[in-house]
């Protein structure tokens, strides 16, 4: 059976009227399905090759966990935190895991747009039906989520480790600074894919800005034995108040206030997010 060439078979006749007028958006809310569909992407793209992304990562810190812990946990070598004497490794072994949370949430979102760039397949997260916010939030999502593997990960294995104690007392605690801080990460993660024209300059960001931060940040110490100005420079490191609040999920104690380093995490999120969607929307270093 035929039809009209102008008019489909259930559709009716087609007219000026079916169209948008020039300029006025289609999808007038949140684009849920392209908002879906990133996020997939962006998690496959890393599931993808597991191997190097996930499980990796996860037996490099646990490699850390067994030197330290061999080398200056022996002979049940105790930390003060707070009036209370803890175990070595029930100390560093949050402190290792959110480390690792941290490390790959930045390399997953430093690397998204960065690749783009470098093989001009950036026109690919540019020309969607996407809004800035739908943009950043599908490349945060993503790499959030393999930072929560990678710890999972981690905990999963320590979980069995001889000698650790690993489990939550406060799991609020560690899954709100795991958020918080896999978001400041990942936020920091799209400023460098931004700026950087060159993988160099991406490694350059994690060797000399991430890792630092990471290590010198009360990972494998209590600042409290520190000298007074070394504890005021530390105080100033935004992940020690990560890892603090994410220790104060398994063990009970931290170095610093809950409520402070939240604020203060809470507060540097905001500020990069905003950063970042301004960027994003207008195509700084990203359109030609």
């Amino acid at each position: 059976m035929s039809s009209h060439p102008e008019t489909g078979p259930k559709t009716g006749p087609i007219t000026s009227h079916s169209l948008p007028e020039p300029g006025v958006p289609v999808i007038r809310n949140v684009n849920w399905g392209g908002l879906r569909t990133l996020y997939i992407k962006e998690v496959r793209r890393f599931f993808k090759v597991q191997l190097q992304t996930v499980w990796a990562p996860a037996v490099t810190t646990l490699l850390f966990l067994v030197i330290f812990t061999v080398a200056l946990g022996g002979g049940g070598r105790t930390i003060a935190l707070q009036g209370r004497s803890i175990h070595f490794a029930d100390f560093i072994a949050p402190g290792l895991i959110v480390m690792a949370m941290l490390q790959n949430a930045f390399a997953n979102s430093s690397f998204s747009l960065l690749v783009g760039k470098i093989q001009g397949t950036i026109v690919d997260y540019l020309m969607p039906p996407l809004s800035t916010g739908e943009l950043l939030a599908g490349l945060c999502g993503g790499a959030v989520t393999r930072a929560f593997c990678v710890g999972g990960a981690v905990w999963l294995a320590m979980v069995f480790w001889p000698g650790v104690n690993i489990i939550p007392q406060h799991l609020w605690a560690v899954l709100w600074f795991g958020f918080l801080g896999a978001l400041f990460l990942s936020l920091l993660g799209v400023l460098t894919s931004i700026w950087a024209e060159k993988f160099d300059h991406a490694a350059a960001v994690t060797n000399f800005v991430v890792a630092p931060l990471s290590l010198l940040s009360g990972t494998f110490y209590s600042v409290d034995k520190l000298s007074p100005v070394f504890q005021t420079i530390s105080h100033l490191n935004p992940f020690f108040y990560i890892i603090s609040g994410f220790r104060y999920g398994f063990l009970g104690v931290a170095d610093s206030p809950i409520l402070t380093g939240s604020g203060i995490i809470l507060a540097l999120d905001a500020v990069l997010g905003l950063v970042c969607y301004t960027l994003l929307r207008k195509g700084w270093n990203l359109k030609s």
